[in-house]
């Protein structure tokens, strides 16, 4: 008898955590499954020690078996396929199959990068003082963080990369002066969450700040509770890998080489074959490949649109590059009590965001920001280029095609 009701509790604990394990971080399960933001955000946040909870259930429900005779043989065996599936698929899928590269990240020059880069290719950009890093969206896809120890001209810099929102954002990984210990956990609301390992906390990668530091706004919209709670942002910006190469010809490239090891290797390839099969769906089809989204459609612009966002002291506005061509190449508006200039460089094919300290309206200005005013500096948290679908997701209030002040805001 109590042999029987050991090995039954432990079948339905180590089975009830891991079927939550398996729908709140397997990613895949998300295709099939409803999966709310605040049950991902509690599993991310006792990953361990809810597995370890689970496991231990599933070593009780052994013991009750083969030592108190609790429970028939087919079941016990049912149970650990079941564990093996619910706990290794999700552990594995998170850990091995998108494991990062934030400390590791190999740098090839652009001569190199052209046996893996087409000319055509878009590619994430960080750059500090003529120091130029080049992230190919193809190969930053499955890593979704990429940087080392040498740093961006010695700043810790790493670039996170989100396919399915199609959002790279460079990040300083530190708040107030205590570095972080990224890792790639999930994504909810078409968007990449991390996790800090040193407090165990989630951060949304558009937001930049961890959950415990949020406060959520009536809209749904979040800030940090305080400035120095958040990332530092680094400008990131989008052009072509011909773009690049003119602009930055020292410039280096971050490759994600196969691995060494041919089991690893087979195993990335088919990792990889299923990110790119549906991720070039999500850029074909105007719904969203994984229906997670928190907010009913905003039908302003195709969901796929590409956008160029900004939030500065609360205000959100985006932009959009065919607007910014068709208004002449270079955009004038006022964004949270902030002048901005945005503008297309056709030659570099590259939409920049841009600070406008002039105290005039700027009408050109070149690729790395010179006009006949002075020296513009870039805007540091742009998301650039991202689905207008996630951008609206995360800023509901959001602005379209601003030109002037916010009484000026352009028809999308």
């Amino acid at each position: 008898m109590f042999g029987s009701l050991l090995f039954y509790l432990g079948f339905a604990v180590t089975l009830s955590i891991g079927f939550l394990y398996f729908r709140d971080l397997g990613d895949v399960s998300q295709m099939v499954l409803q999966v709310k933001r605040t049950n991902m955000v509690r599993f991310i946040r006792n990953e361990y020690r809810l597995i370890g909870i689970g496991l231990g259930a599933a070593a009780i429900m052994t013991v009750a078996h083969f030592g108190l005779g609790g429970g028939p043989f087919w079941l016990w065996l049912t149970a650990i396929l079941l564990v093996i599936l619910l706990y290794g698929f999700p552990y594995v899928w998170v850990h091995v199959g998108l494991r990062n590269q934030k400390n590791t990240a190999r740098y090839s020059s652009v001569s190199e990068a052209r046996e893996w880069v087409s000319p055509s290719s878009p590619v994430l950009v960080i750059e500090k003082n003529g120091v130029a890093r080049a992230h190919p969206d193809a190969q930053i896809m499955r890593p979704h963080l990429a940087g080392n120890e040498e740093g961006l001209d010695g700043e810790n810099v790493i670039m996170t990369y989100c396919a399915m929102a199609n959002l790279g954002i460079g990040y300083t990984p530190e708040v107030e002066g205590q570095k972080l210990d990224l890792e790639v956990l999930a994504q909810h609301g078409n968007n990449l969450i991390l996790r800090d390992n040193v407090t165990g906390e989630p951060i949304q990668q558009i937001y930049g700040f961890r959950e415990k530091d949020a406060e959520v706004s009536a809209d749904g919209s979040s800030c940090p509770l305080r400035p120095g709670l958040s990332m530092k942002p680094w400008p990131t910006f989008r052009m072509t890998f011909r773009g690049f190469e003119k602009a930055y010809p020292d410039g280096m490239v971050f490759i994600n080489k196969p691995s060494s090891n041919p089991i690893l290797r087979l195993f990335d390839l088919a990792i990889e074959t299923i990110f790119s099969s549906e991720i070039s769906r999500q850029h074909r089809v105007n719904e969203p490949i994984i229906k997670n989204m928190m907010r009913k459609e905003d039908g302003r612009l195709h969901n796929k649109t590409y956008v160029w966002g900004v939030d500065i002291n609360g205000e959100a506005v985006c932009w959009t590059d065919d607007f910014v061509v068709e208004n002449g190449g270079v955009v004038n508006a006022v964004v949270g009590g902030r002048a901005l200039v945005v503008a297309w460089d056709p030659k570099y094919e590259s939409l920049g965001v841009w600070w406008n300290d002039t105290g005039e309206p700027v009408t050109e200005t070149d690729f790395f920001g010179k006009t006949s005013k002075g020296q513009l500096k870039r805007v540091e948290n742009v998301r650039p280029g991202m689905f207008w679908h996630v951008w609206s997701e995360y800023f509901p209030k959001t602005s379209i095609n601003r030109i002037g002040g916010s009484e000026q805001k352009a028809a999308a």
